[in-house]
């Protein structure tokens, strides 16, 4: 049984954004940063785990469970780096630990790049984004055709109406399909927190339609790369054996590290703290 954490909010470039908090304000801040399409309810489970050594906060991004969507739909990388600077900078949190996933360890890597003493250590699930393989495809299409393409997309994802299911149950369907690995119980929980109801009594995701369609750029790969190299804390990579994204170990990117480790997990896909939970809390706590 989880017993359930604080709504609390913060502002950020006039958004107001919504986290939670599990308590234990005398303990060290712990964030975990969510990735995208999904929300901080999430981590339900691994707050519960470490709840009791962790001042723990976890917050929905822009355009995510109960935060503020972005009239401009500017969900770029950037964009949530400066949200998230905001939120250690207002309730002054640094020295902090990490945990993030997927666009969210995009994120925390970013920040932590920028502010290496601001943070003590990090874990990064499928964090470093597109494989250098996918950047080297991205970077053969001309500027014009990105632009095109990133117009296309935006003009529309602007005439998308949100999908609606019927009830609950068909909503919940949908995310055992998004993750075979899924229990019962995780499924149910992810939908219930990460969905609203309409109107008419049908149900949405939370999340705005428009984070789907990325900038056409953003900052160099290089520069990127360079904010890695900057991380000075323990850093622990994450990966799904199952997963689509790439392991840095063997695509070469481990390179740009000082102090990380990488471990991948059979049996898991690119949510693996939910595929292979008991291991996970395992390695974290052996890692805090």
């Amino acid at each position: 049984m989880i017993h359930g954490p604080t709504t609390h909010s913060f502002r950020s470039q006039g958004l107001r954004l919504r986290y939670v908090d599990w308590g234990n304000p005398d303990a060290p801040p712990l964030i975990l940063l969510h990735g995208g399409r999904d929300h901080s309810r999430s981590w339900d489970w691994v707050a519960e785990a470490l709840r009791d050594e962790w001042h723990i906060m976890a917050p929905d991004l822009r355009g995510h469970g109960d935060s503020d969507w972005a009239a401009t739909g500017d969900y770029s990388p950037m964009a949530n780096v400066y949200d998230f600077a905001q939120l250690i900078h207002q309730k002054q949190l640094a020295p902090v630990t990490i945990i993030a996933h997927s666009y969210g360890g995009n994120i925390a890597l970013r920040y932590t790049g920028l502010y290496p003493e601001n943070v003590q250590k990090l874990v990064a699930i499928e964090g470093l984004g597109p494989s250098p393989k996918i950047i080297r495809e991205r970077m053969g299409i001309s500027v014009e055709e990105r632009l095109q393409n990133w117009i296309e997309s935006r003009r529309a994802v602007s005439g998308r109406q949100p999908r609606r299911y019927k009830t609950l149950d068909e909503a919940y369907q949908r995310m055992k399909e998004e993750n075979h690995h899924l229990t019962d119980e995780q499924s149910r929980h992810l939908t219930v927190h990460g969905i609203s109801q309409n109107e008419d009594g049908t149900y949405s995701w939370k999340f705005d339609n428009a984070f789907r369609v990325f900038p056409p750029f953003d900052l160099p790969h290089e520069d990127v790369e360079h904010l890695w190299s900057r991380i000075t804390c323990p850093t622990l990579l994450l990966y799904g054996a199952d997963s689509w994204a790439s392991n840095p170990e063997k695509d070469g990117r481990i390179a740009h590290f000082k102090n990380a480790d990488v471990k991948e997990y059979e049996n898991a896909g690119h949510w693996l703290h939910h595929d292979q939970f008991d291991r996970f809390v395992s390695d974290v706590k052996a890692f805090l």
